[in-house]
This record gives structure tokens, C-alpha cells and sequence, in this order.
């Protein structure tokens, strides 16, 4: 049997992982002085009631070597294949502990996928390889596969706050406070590095949805995979950007809302899109 193991910055709901029979591995967020596992002890609209109430911005911990190991050791008394898909390495040492407990493991059917992304590209990865494993694709050939096109999953996102890049400290606080004045709305990717990226700043929330579309138009869309308008908290915005791709004639598969890991950063009414590009 080839298993599927997501963390939970792939931002899939509780009631989805037990449906696909996904392994699952939460990152723990601090908040103030409480500790939270992340999908396990809040919903994504009550993670962006706390983080607006609270003064401190959330820290999070990769999982321990620990919190891969026993499902490994498990994988490996059953002779079961593993593949792993996991946050960015750019973004979190979770990529490094799971190498650790593999090594630690000993065990070849473990494959470790760095997707060198976060929150819905990984659901877009890990969906695939769900389907390649009940068509019987061998493990070692969906790892291949999923390293080929994680590279083609693509982001793009409006921010309507500069706040929480601040606290973050993605941006200086002086220039969040001025961007918010100017009513600067940044739009940003995940680089191909792994890393959070900017594409462009604008001003004003329509003229934001606007570019974020146009990013979208200069690139062919693989028709072959779902594409996502995602959001954090807040619809309004993204309704506003769904309208626009309808327009523009692109069909959207579902609506999605950013959870913890990557929605701390953006904070809450941001909106955007997740697809996959055409090879070549």
C-alpha cells in the first residue's frame, strides 16, 4: 500500500483527511501564551478571530523527528510505501525533521517530497498522487512525477493589509505604516525557491484583483488540474476576484480558505488563486 502524509500547512480539513485516509502531521503555532496544533485545535475562521484579537504575532514550531517516526516505523513493519509532501523547506525545517526520522528509519519506501510551497499548491500535489496511487502507480514513480510538477503549481495573491507582513517581520514597520496610508495593496507568489515572493504593489483593492488576474492571463493553465480561488478570512474580495476570472472565462473548481501557516503572514482579506501551468 502506498500511503499519502500531508502537514498541515497543506490546509486540508479535518473531515478531508479522514475521507482521502491521508497521514497527517500538524506544526504546533504559539499565540500569545498558547500553544495550538495547527488543524487540530481551531478552525481556519476562529485562527483569524485570535489573530486579530491577540497583540502578538504567532509563532510556529516544526514537528519533531518524533512526530514523523512512528508512522515510518509503522510503514515499515507493513512493508507499506510512504510519500511525504511537505512545506517548503525555504519556509520550515519540517522538510528537514522528516529526513531525519527516514534516516533515522532506514527504510527506502519513505519518499520525501520538498515542495518548496505552502497551503493549496500542496493539496493540488498531494490530490495527484492520491489518484495515481489508487490507478496503482508504483510510489517510487508518483515521487517522480510529483517532483516534476510541483514546479507548475503556482500561486498568486492579493494582500489587503500590510499589517501582518510587518509583525512578521517581512517588512519594516515604518513601511507598512506608510503603504497602509497610500493604501498599497502587495500581490505576491510562491517563488520557484520556495520562498514568498513579490509581484507588484497597487493601489487600491480593485486594482489589485485586476493584476492578480493579469498575472493569471500570461500564463497557459493546464486544464488537466483543478483551479482554486483561494481566501483567508472575509469573502468579499474574493467573490469580487471570482467574478473577474468569470469574466475572463476561466472555470473555478472550488473556493478555498488559507489556514494558519501562511495566512498568519497575509492576514485576513487577501484572495487569490492556485492552478497549474502548462509544461514547457
Amino acid at each position: 500500500m502506498t500511503r499519502i502524509l500531508v502537514d498541515s500547512s497543506s490546509d486540508y480539513g479535518r473531515k478531508e483527511i479522514k475521507e482521502k485516509n491521508l497521514e497527517f502531521i500538524p506544526i504546533h503555532i504559539t499565540i500569545g501564551e498558547t500553544d495550538y496544533i495547527d488543524g487540530v485545535d481551531f478552525e481556519k475562521d476562529e485562527f483569524y478571530e485570535i489573530l486579530q484579537r491577540e497583540s502578538e504575532f504567532p509563532k510556529t514550531s516544526q514537528p519533531s523527528p518524533e512526530a514523523f517516526l512512528e508512522i515510518f516505523e509503522d510503514a515499515k513493519v507493513k512493508d507499506d510505501s510512504v510519500i511525504c509532501i511537505l512545506l517548503s523547506s525555504a519556509l520550515s525545517g519540517t522538510f528537514q525533521s522528516a529526513a531525519l526520522a527516514r534516516s533515522i528509519v532506514d527504510y527506502e519506501k519513505i519518499h520525501l517530497i520538498d515542495s518548496l510551497s505552502a497551503t493549496y499548491p500542496i493539496k493540488v500535489l498531494a490530490d495527484y498522487a492520491l489518484k495515481m496511487a489508487q490507478d496503482g502507480v508504483e510510489a517510487a514513480l508518483i515521487a517522480e512525477k510529483l517532483e516534476a510538477l510541483k514546479s507548475r503549481v503556482r500561486l498568486f495573491a492579493g494582500l489587503d493589509t500590510l499589517e501582518y507582513l510587518a509583525k512578521g517581520g517581512r517588512l519594516s514597520k515604518s513601511v507598512a505604516a506608510i503603504g497602509e496610508l497610500a493604501n498599497i495593496k502587495p500581490i505576491i507568489t510562491l517563488t520557484q525557491e520556495g520562498s514568498v515572493g513579490v509581484l507588484g504593489k497597487c493601489i487600491g483593492r480593485n486594482k489589485a484583483i485586476t493584476q492578480v488576474v493579469r498575472h493569471l492571463t500570461e500564463v497557459s493553465i493546464d486544464p488537466a488540474f483543478p483551479l482554486y480561488s483561494i481566501y483567508t478570512c472575509g469573502t468579499e474580495n474574493c467573490e469580487k476576484f471570482e467574478e473577474k476570472l468569470t469574466e475572463h472565462g476561466y472555470a473555478i473548481s472550488g473556493r478555498l480558505q488559507v489556514g494558519a501557516t501562511i495566512g498568519a503572514h497575509i492576514g485576513p482579506d487577501a484572495f487569490g488563486v492556485v492552478f497549474v501551468a502548462r509544461q514547457g
